[in-house]
């Protein structure tokens, strides 16, 4: 028999397998769409609807034209409160998150041309959120004193005017950011969970001593392992793409023949953890817990998908240097919203080549030493 016919054969037996196990086209096909619309739908790093209490000690058109802005942003919720102390017992009992006080001389200061004080306090127990209810706030103010200005009408500026404008992301949407780092974890999960059980469902099945017995070599099993996979990992890329592009509106910016490319070192990469690990367990359950501790959750938590790993501690951002899923989660993130980007993109096809290219090599070798034992 040939080597082309043995593998073949042995392509169509892994094949008939995942037929008949729905379990792994639910982790491949369903669970990056429900993943997709948890993250896309349930997830965002945005601080919208935000309670605030408006104390208005000044009830002049001005103050009250400053006050509509809230009311009409999608930011805030304003609740009017009749005084300081009203509005900082709401903040302690969390029924707003922070208070903006308008003083009884904001209009007498206005029209003097003084620079007029609008005091925020916003409550600090969430960093991230506190920043960004300020930075909406600023947002807020800046914008009523330039179209007063416009008008001709007395405006408070700062000294130094800032125009701010967003790159790669122009609507400021989480959204956007997090649907593109998801594809690192959909195959993730195909490539490193899937193929974490494929050895060890053989020893528990009690099919690997007919697989033994078999003159196929240790390659051609492996590519019989992993073509497969690979292909269901292909396909959950495509999807994720799709359902980014059509159902969020995720914009696209770069190639996507380099996303194919980037796709397929990170997903070489995962399938060769996943093959590393199952070749040194004869147990589903233990192979499929290594994978989530040692695959999956650093992909979640350690890739830069949801945290800043610049603001983590540096002890932690060099371990994530091997993490396959950071290098793919920054390509990812600059395909879709910069292009490509060579600089980025070079570095990160260097560090995904290499890791594919170390981690199928350590699969192969502890495979081999398995089957010879």
């Amino acid at each position: 028999m040939s080597k082309a016919m043995r593998l073949r054969g042995f392509l169509r037996k892994e094949i008939l397998q995942i037929r008949r196990d729905p379990s792994s086209i639910i982790l491949a096909l369903v669970m990056p769409v429900v993943l997709l619309f948890l993250f896309g739908y349930g997830v965002s790093l945005d601080a919208k609807q935000v309670p605030v209490a408006l104390v208005l000690e000044d009830h002049g058109p001005e103050a009250r034209e400053l006050a509509a802005r809230f009311v009409l942003s999608r930011y805030f919720e304003p609740v009017g409160a009749m005084s300081m102390a009203e509005a900082t017992a709401w903040l302690d009992q969390r029924r707003v998150d922070g208070i903006v006080q308008v003083q009884t001389d904001f209009a007498a200061r206005l029209q003097r041309g003084e620079a007029v004080p609008v005091q925020v306090v916003v409550n600090g127990t969430d960093a991230n959120r506190a920043a960004l209810i300020q930075a909406y706030v600023g947002g807020i103010l800046t914008q009523w004193s330039a179209q007063r200005l416009a008008r001709g009408l007395p405006a408070s500026l700062p000294a130094v005017s800032v125009e701010q404008r967003i790159w790669f992301n122009d609507a400021n949407d989480s959204t956007a950011f997090l649907v593109p780092g998801l594809v690192a974890l959909v195959m993730t999960l195909i490539g490193v969970l899937l193929t974490a059980l494929v050895i060890a469902r053989e020893w528990e099945r009690g099919t690997m001593e007919a697989i033994l017995s078999t003159p196929l070599s240790v390659g051609e099993i492996m590519v019989g392992k992993l073509l497969p996979y690979f292909l269901l990992g292909m396909m959950g890329l495509a999807l994720s793409v799709g359902l980014g592009r059509l159902v969020f509106h995720v914009p696209f910016r770069g190639s996507y023949l380099v996303l194919l490319l980037l796709s397929t070192l990170f997903l070489l990469a995962s399938l060769g953890f996943g093959l590393f690990i199952s070749a040194g367990t004869r147990v589903q359950f233990v192979a499929a817990q290594i994978s989530i501790i040692a695959g999956f959750l650093p992909a979640f938590f350690l890739s830069g998908l949801l945290f800043d790993l610049e603001s983590t501690p540096r002890a932690i951002q060099i371990v994530s240097h091997i993490v396959p899923a950071r290098y793919f989660v920054s390509a990812s993130h600059t395909v879709f919203l910069a292009g490509d980007v060579w600089p980025v993109l070079g570095w990160d096809a260097l560090a995904l080549g290499i890791m594919s290219l170390v981690l199928i090599r350590l699969a192969r070798s502890r495979l081999g030493k398995r089957l010879e034992g």
